[in-house]
């Protein structure tokens, strides 16, 4: 079959992304069923979008100063598209911008990045709440006692750059459903794709969440990365972080219709 070559690439993502995530039913307990084919399919369109194709153009590596960077936010968010079955966007990060670690309850996930680079740290999620009769570790600094019911269990999952040329990092319901992204040494943007997309009246709100330091952990020396990186992490949701806060811009890249 002749390749199409006249249809934007985004509209090909958009068009497959509708035909892996239609019908999918979000789960808070377990992963949800992907085709593995239709799955497939997504990941090497994805692959292969470049900032290019969006006519998204790379933004100063060097930050502006004074009121102006006070009063720009650290992170801005071009909407392409969004159904009832995914959602699809860009985010662009300024020099030294990060996103703070949050969850994606029952979703699945791609990010590619466009420009720039990143670097995720991607967390498992573990049962939602303390299991009754569970004693929580002693934390340095120590918690108030209000502060144990929004304590979470998470193991972390995977630490690792990502630029324009690697492939698309994965998050699903259960698997690095939890991460943070910082910029690494200038500003980025990363392609977000959610299915199904946030809606907190159907359970799927965004939560912050901060990584606590137990007492008897103190510090990672003598641990290799392989144990960092398969080791209980404990988090306390957090209210959105005053320092961070996400503005909009117009996407100019080729429409996307259904």
């Amino acid at each position: 079959m002749p390749r199409d070559n006249t249809t934007p690439l985004i509209q090909k993502i958009a068009k497959q992304a509708y035909i892996t995530f239609k019908g999918l039913t979000s789960s808070a307990n377990g992963d949800n069923e992907l085709a593995a084919d239709q799955q497939s399919e997504l990941l090497s369109l994805v692959t292969a979008v470049r900032a290019a194709d969006l006519k998204i153009a790379p933004r100063k590596t060097k930050p502006s100063s004074g009121a102006a960077e006070l009063q720009s936010p650290p992170v801005t968010y071009m909407h392409i598209c969004e159904t009832e079955a995914f959602s699809m966007g860009v985010f662009l990060l300024r020099t030294g911008a990060s996103i703070p670690l949050h969850d994606h309850p029952g979703m699945n996930g791609m990010l590619k990045v466009l420009y720039g680079k990143v670097s995720l740290r991607c967390l498992d999620k573990l049962e939602d709440n303390l299991i009754a009769g569970t004693v929580p570790p002693h934390f340095e600094p120590p918690l108030a006692l209000f502060q144990t019911a929004s304590l979470r269990r998470s193991m972390l999952r995977s630490v690792a750059e990502y630029s324009e040329d690697s492939g698309p990092c994965l998050l699903t319901p259960l698997r690095e459903n939890l991460h943070q992204i910082d910029t690494v040494e200038g500003p980025s943007a990363f392609l977000d794709i959610l299915a199904p997309p946030y809606n907190p009246d159907d359970g799927r709100d965004c939560h912050y969440y901060k990584a606590l330091q137990t007492v008897a952990e103190g510090g990672p020396d003598g641990k290799s990365d392989e144990e960092q990186q398969r080791e209980e992490t404990w988090l306390l949701e957090i209210p959105q972080p005053e320092d961070f806060w996400c503005g909009g811009e117009p996407y100019p890249g080729p429409a996307v219709s259904f």
